[in-house]
Parts: structure tokens; C-alpha cells; sequence
């Protein structure tokens, strides 16, 4: 009996997804649970498994292309004998792959271990590059796609010729094309050009942002925050806090907290327009923007109020963490009451935030810089942050919002209140 390999539902608000690699191959057998390709989408990769036992007797949709929920992806046949000259003409993968990132251990040598994105390894294939020659520069010195083609932009490098199959063996599916596929610079000036297709993700933080724009009546307002409280406790606690709980104690923590504070005293910040109703929400589910090599996602906090200073640590730590190793999953991006984005950790002295629809609010934080202010009429140094936060008009009017992000700095300069009402 066939049974069809069906692309399963996706999660809220995904409605297509791209077929970023199969994992068996046609004439390769498969268990019950066992992943049988990967898909990407705009939040998180998955790997679609296997109803039944039997062996793969289809690929409708190759990899790259795009399909929808319940769009047949391939079939398998229970019970059906493997095919050997299939399998020996493409040697199965033996083992599932994280969606985002893997560790894999290179042989010889000394050892070492490379990090590496599946996007980098699948680019080194393609092009023969050995990863233990290559420097990455990811996180943690994770190998990225774009660290293999700098290493393939020098001289000339082709992909290797494919071994063609026996008459008898069943042509396996196409590899899938390179990433990027670097153009020879021109011998006169030297200079090159580079095309790559957009990743889903890429495609859709795109549509998204320009959705935001288009849709709210979004507008930014400004303040500053002085930092000496703030660091003063940490300086003065960090050691024993992070013997404790196993976590440093950092800025986001009582930024999340100083943000719950200012949402219960002005709850339409916390809302959600939905046609002509607003939802307002007395649930604090606080979005954290993390950089990831592909662009920014948003894991959610839930329940931050009901949260500690080491729990708002260790959850935020976790979530960057996985965000960055690509494990993350869908019901950890789903749903948000609010955001918080914090651009400097990239050195932004200033910025305005777009709107995480169909959020209402989104609070940006800055780098911390001295600069002089005047105290009680005289001028100290002190570290100052700047804060903005963008809103969409259509609900909350331009005092709202200016008191909104005078509460958050007034939680901010006084640590101690945000034990209280927090």
C-alpha cells in the first residue's frame, strides 16, 4: 500500500514553507518516526517524518521548491523491497540533522572540532571546500555560508562532476544549487558580483516589515535613561547572582521587568487591534529580538511578570541560545504581547524600531554611552541610554506613549521599584 509524505500544518500564521533538503531518497527503506526531508520556513526549519514503515517510492517537489500545507510531498510503500542500486547510487543519510545548526568533528588532524550551518556545509560540498580550512566568523566561530564562498571567490572552483548512475540504477534526485554562486570578477577592474536567492526567513522579515509600515500608523518617541543605578547594583551583585543561579545578571532582566511595570499601569500599550474590537491583554508575554545569521527572531518570555530576575536571566539566555543554534521551536516564536529589541549590542546610539504586528509596541534599547548631564544644576558624567519606543497611533495616543517610556525610565533609575511593581 503507498502512503503519501504530506507537508504537515506549520504553526499560526506560516502557510508555506521551502523543501530545504531530503533526507532519504528514493529506494531508501524508512521506519515509523524516522524524518524523511526538512523543510524551512520563515521562523524555524522542521523535519517532516514518516506515517508508516516502507521504503521511498517518490519525490514530487525537489529541493527549493515551495509548497503549501497538505501539498504532497513524495510517497513511500509499505512493504516494498529497497531498491539497491538506488541506494548505492546515493548513499542515505543516516541520521537526522539539527535545522539550523550542527556540530560535526572532521577527521585527522587533531581533532578539533568545526561548527559549521547546514547552508556552509551544503555550499562546501557543492564547491569541495574542506571546512578545517576555512575561518568562521559566526557565533561562537561558526562556519557561515558566506565565510565558504570568500573562500571560493579566489581562484577559479567549480563543483565536482556528479558520478553518473548504472543503466539499472534509478537516477537520484538533482543535488540542489549552490547558495550563492559567486561570478568570476572581470579581468579588467577586478570587481565582482554576487547573486543569492533569499531564504525564506530573509523573504519574509521583508514582507513583514514592509506589512508593518503599510498597515499601522506607526510613530517612534524618545527618551533617555540614566544606567548608574542599574550598574551599580550589578556591580555590586553580579558575583554572588551568578554563583547562585548560574547566570549573569544583565540589562535585559530589568528592562523586561521595567517593561511589565509601565504595561499594567498603561494596559493599551499591551493590546491588539483585530477590525474594529482592541484586545487588550493582562498577560505579559514579552518578545526578545535575537540576531541570527539570517536576521532577527523574536523567542517570546511567557508569563514575565510572574518571572524573577534569575528566572527572566536563564530563560533569556536559553532562548539566544537556542535562536542561534537553529533549535528553537515554532510555539517558542508564536504569539507576544509586546517586544523588546536591543540594538546596542551592535553599538546603535540611536534607532526607531518597526512594530512586531499586530503588536501595538515595540521598546528599542541603545548602547550605553557617558556623556555629561546636569544633576541638582551641576554637570556629572554619568552613562546614559538612549530608549525609544515605536507605536501605532491608531491606538495609542502620542501622551500615552510619552508616559509609557517615562515610567520604563523611571523603573530603570530606581531599581528598587521594580521589586514593587514590576
Amino acid at each position: 500500500m503507498a502512503y503519501e509524505i504530506k507537508v504537515p500544518s506549520l504553526g499560526e500564521s506560516i502557510v508555506e514553507a521551502t523543501v530545504a533538503r531530503w533526507l532519504k531518497r528514493v529506494g531508501e527503506t524508512v521506519v515509523a518516526g524516522e524524518p524523511v526531508v526538512e523543510l524551512e520556513t520563515d521562523k524555524v526549519n522542521l523535519e517532516v517524518a514518516a506515517d508508516h514503515a516502507g521504503v521511498v517510492t517518490a519525490i514530487l517537489k525537489e529541493e527549493g521548491a515551495t509548497v503549501g500545507i497538505g501539498e504532497v510531498l513524495g510517497a513511500i510503500e509499505a512493504g516494498a523491497a529497497p531498491r539497491a542500486e538506488a541506494v548505492a547510487a546515493r548513499p542515505p543519510v543516516t541520521a537526522p540533522v539539527e535545522p539550523e545548526m550542527r556540530e560535526a568533528e572532521m577527521p585527522g588532524g587533531n581533532g578539533a572540532t568545526v561548527l559549521a550551518t547546514p547552508t556552509a556545509q551544503r555550499v562546501a560540498a557543492e564547491y569541495a571546500v574542506d571546512l578545517r580550512e576555512v575561518a568562521g566568523t559566526g557565533p561562537g566561530g561558526r562556519i557561515t555560508k558566506e565565510d565558504v564562498l570568500r573562500s571560493v571567490q579566489g581562484p577559479a572552483r567549480t563543483p565536482p562532476a556528479p558520478v553518473a548512475a548504472t543503466p539499472a540504477a534509478v537516477a537520484p534526485a538533482p543535488a540542489p544549487a549552490p547558495a550563492a554562486r559567486p561570478v568570476a570578477p572581470a579581468p579588467a577592474s577586478g570587481r565582482h558580483e554576487e547573486r543569492q536567492r533569499l531564504s525564506r526567513r530573509r523573504l519574509t522579515i521583508a514582507r513583514r516589515l514592509v506589512e508593518a509600515q503599510q498597515t499601522a500608523a506607526m510613530l517612534t518617541t524618545f527618551n533617555e535613561v540614566d544606567m548608574s543605578a542599574v550598574m551599580e547594583l550589578r556591580k555590586r551583585r553580579k558575583d554572588a547572582f551568578k554563583e547562585r543561579h548560574g547566570v549573569s545578571l544583565g540589562f535585559m532582566s530589568f528592562f523586561t521587568r521595567a517593561v511589565v511595570g509601565a504595561l499594567k499601569a498603561f494596559p493599551m500599550v499591551n493590546a491588539e487591534l483585530q477590525g474594529d474590537e482592541v484586545v487588550v491583554k493582562y498577560y505579559y508575554d514579552i518578545g526578545v529580538a535575537v540576531g541570527v545569521e539570517e536576521g532577527l527572531v523574536v523567542p517570546v518570555v511567557r508569563d514575565a511578570d510572574r518571572k524573577s530576575f534569575a528566572q527572566l536571566e536563564q530563560e533569556i539566555a536559553d532562548l539566544a541560545r537556542r535562536a542561534r543554534e537553529g533549535t528553537l521551536s515554532l510555539a517558542d516564536l508564536q504569539g507576544g504581547t509586546f517586544t523588546i529589541t536591543n540594538g546596542g549590542v551592535y553599538g546603535s546610539l540611536l534607532s526607531t524600531p518597526i512594530l512586531n504586528t499586530p503588536q501595538v509596541g515595540i521598546l528599542g534599547m541603545h548602547k550605553i554611552e557617558e556623556r555629561p548631564v546636569v544633576v541638582n544644576g551641576q554637570i556629572v558624567i554619568r552613562p546614559m541610554m538612549y530608549l525609544a519606543l515605536s507605536y501605532d497611533h491608531r491606538l495609542i495616543d502620542g501622551s500615552t506613549a510619552v508616559r509609557f517610556l517615562v515610567r520604563v525610565k523611571e523603573l530603570i533609575e530606581d531599581p528598587e521599584a521594580l521589586l514593587l511593581e514590576g
